[in-house]
């Protein structure tokens, strides 16, 4: 009983924290940081120990297995020099900065101990990574580095501590942490090899098992249940193994993430994106109150040992401020080196960028959950599990509370809304494109029913070319926000019926279950889409770069001309028309509306002068539209 109703307590803290830090502004991680060191401190809320076993199997393998997922491998694969750079490179620097200066800040440490507490606060955490990266709109290739970094950095951490304990000739107080043998320069070179390339194949093998299983699945529940599965069987059989479980796991949702478009149904992809929203929500928020329970317990550890608080926490700080400053160090050199190298672009190719990259080194939950590992028999364990928790803490809410600063301040920023509408506009273009080809090409189509399919085709394409335009003559609404607000309007009224005929008990529940799903899931999708034009509206008109290469008539072309009508359309102010989005065609400079408007007289003006481009006459974009290769530029 008292285990179910600590875990209640836990999870009704977690969400109204977050509730009710959103309005604040106040990042919830933050927030519920917070209120875990203030709980720690109060008499009448019990002591919560914190299981190494638990975060190690029970909480990293779903919360790295739920970053994965969300991870773009094709962007890893961009970004492998400089995540390697990171996730390697800079944690064994890391580890024997902090272990040099532990070493001389405490006298009864050994230099082993000293690495092991250098390999545990080495390694950013994944899931404060990504909360503050995306949440605080970061550019993409900054977000994946930061998201790559940390996913597989805690591989080189771990296997770091568990050299350093043998080396210390201390028994392992984890089943992950033994190591046999002599400690060596080839033992180390073969269990760092063994982590790896035993990861790696660990999580391969259960990806190709996962996606045969899958194969022959056919219900979402079904499929979603498997996924819950999947961390733990990659994560388990390789830390037996002696392997990596953090690069199984990994491995193992990355390929899942890739190949979902074909192991998947779309029902299954919905209800594992949103399920996993669900529990990523509450173990993500709960790392970070339980980060903050810690506090009272690790103080009193302290006073009961041989140094005082005091000295403990000085040193704590002087580990964070050794923390803050080793990653730009290594991260300037580096970022000069790659670019120079030749081998990829520089990470991620500005100064300002490598500057916000640096200072989002948040630790986390595999820092604490590591030094809780250390064994007993550890010189100063106490003091050991206090600097973590300092840096841990202090990364937290230092930098995440300054780092969306920084990055104003820097004007580094990230990808424009309007620039990402283009793009999508470019793509359900090109998709819907290759479906109406498909449709010519089937033999005996009713034309009433192509006909239809056309122009429901012709609706989603012009749905996301209006969130790009302004309004025209008397701030008219654009018609697939129109269409969208009467629907809405419909779907209150049906829902209504759904209700009276439900209480009048004249029809079967599950009748009227279906017919509500149904509604709710229209509703769903007019309510994310009504969202993301407000956002897009509320952005700021910044001119984007191109964002495809240029075909030959966007590469022979002016990129401009004088518009014939500076007022508009020219055909819709004779018409009396009102318009969505205006172009201008740089052939010539006439004026027309884009095809989401009523009068679609761009189209016409290509269709009647064969003048290929038109580029955007609203203000503050420089795109362009080729009508014959249909090819944004």
């Amino acid at each position: 009983m008292t285990l179910a109703l600590t875990l209640a307590a836990i999870a009704v803290t977690v969400i109204l924290v977050a509730r009710l830090s959103a309005p604040l502004g106040l990042p919830a991680p933050i927030a519920l940081l917070v209120v875990g060191l203030i709980a720690s401190v109060l008499p009448f809320i019990p002591d919560v120990s914190l299981d190494p076993d638990v975060v190690l199997l029970g909480l990293l393998p779903p919360l790295l297995y739920a970053a994965a997922l969300n991870t773009s491998l094709v962007d890893i694969r961009a970004n492998r020099l400089p995540i390697l750079g990171l996730s390697v490179g800079l944690v064994l620097f890391t580890t024997f900065g902090v272990a040099l200066l532990a070493w001389w800040l405490l006298p009864s440490v050994p230099f082993t101990v000293a690495v092991a507490l250098g390999a545990i606060v080495a390694p950013p955490d994944a899931v404060a990574a990504t909360a503050v990266a995306r949440g605080i709109g970061l550019p993409r290739r900054i977000t994946t580095i930061l998201e790559g970094e940390s996913l597989l950095n805690d591989a080189t951490a771990l296997v770091t501590l568990r050299t350093a304990i043998a080396a210390a000739g201390l028994a392992p107080s984890h089943h992950g942490f033994a190591s046999h043998g002599a400690v060596s320069v080839g033992s180390v070179a073969r269990d760092f090899g063994l982590a790896v390339v035993g990861g790696v194949g660990v999580g391969w093998v259960v990806f190709m098992l996962i996606g045969l299983i899958r194969k022959n699945l056919t219900e979402a529940s079904s499929d979603t249940a498997l996924s819950f599965a999947a961390p733990f069987l990659s994560y388990l059989p390789a830390e037996q193994l002696g392997a990596s479980g953090v690069l199984a796991v990994v491995t193992t949702g990355l390929l899942l993430a890739h190949k979902s478009l074909v192991l998947q149904s779309a029902a299954s992809r919905l209800s594992e994106r949103v399920n996993w929203a669900s529990i990523t929500f509450l173990l993500e928020n709960t790392v970070f109150l339980l980060i903050g329970l810690q506090l009272a317990s690790t103080v009193g550890d302290v006073q009961a040992s041989e140094i005082s608080l005091g000295r403990a926490v000085v040193v704590g700080l002087a580990v964070l401020l050794a923390v803050l400053l080793l990653r730009p160090v290594w991260m300037f050199p580096f970022s000069y080196l790659s670019g120079v190298l030749g081998k990829a672009e520089r990470m991620p190719g500005k100064a300002a960028s490598v500057a916000v990259t640096s200072w989002a080194g948040m630790r986390g939950v595999v820092t604490l959950a590591a030094a809780l590992t250390l064994p007993p028999e550890t010189p100063e364990r106490p003091t050991l599990i206090l600097i973590a928790l300092i840096v841990t803490v202090g990364t937290l809410a230092l930098q995440s509370s300054t780092l969306p600063w920084l990055a104003r301040a820097l004007d580094v920023r990230g990808p424009d809304p309007r620039e990402d509408a283009l793009q999508e506009a470019t793509v359900v273009q090109a998709a819907t494109g290759a479906g109406l080809r498909s449709l010519d090409d089937e033999p005996g189509v009713d034309p009433v029913v192509a006909q239809e399919l056309r122009d429901n085709a012709e609706i989603r394409v012009n749905r996301i070319w209006e969130r790009l335009g302004t309004l025209g003559p008397g701030d008219a609404e654009p018609p697939t926000e129109t269409r969208r607000r009467l629907r809405m309007v419909m779907l209150d009224a049906e829902r209504r019926e759904l209700v009276r005929i439900r209480d009048e008990d004249d029809v079967d529940h599950e009748i009227l279950s279906s017919v509500m799903n149904q509604l709710d899931a229209e509703e769903a999708a007019l309510t994310w889409s009504m969202a993301r034009a407000a956002r897009l509206r509320d952005a700021p008109l910044l001119a984007p770069d191109q964002v495809s290469p240029g075909c030959e008539h966007l590469t022979s072309l002016p990129d401009c001309a004088v518009p014939s009508n500076v007022e508009g359309c020219e055909e819709c102010l004779r018409e009396g028309l009102t318009w969505v989005h205006l172009r201008i065609c740089v052939s010539c400079g006439h004026v027309g509306c884009c095809d989401s408007s009523q009068g679609q007289h761009a189209g016409k003006h290509f269709a009647a002068e064969r003048h290929a481009v038109m580029r955007s006459l609203e203000p503050g974009e420089a795109w362009r539209w080729c009508f014959v290769d249909e090819v944004l530029g």
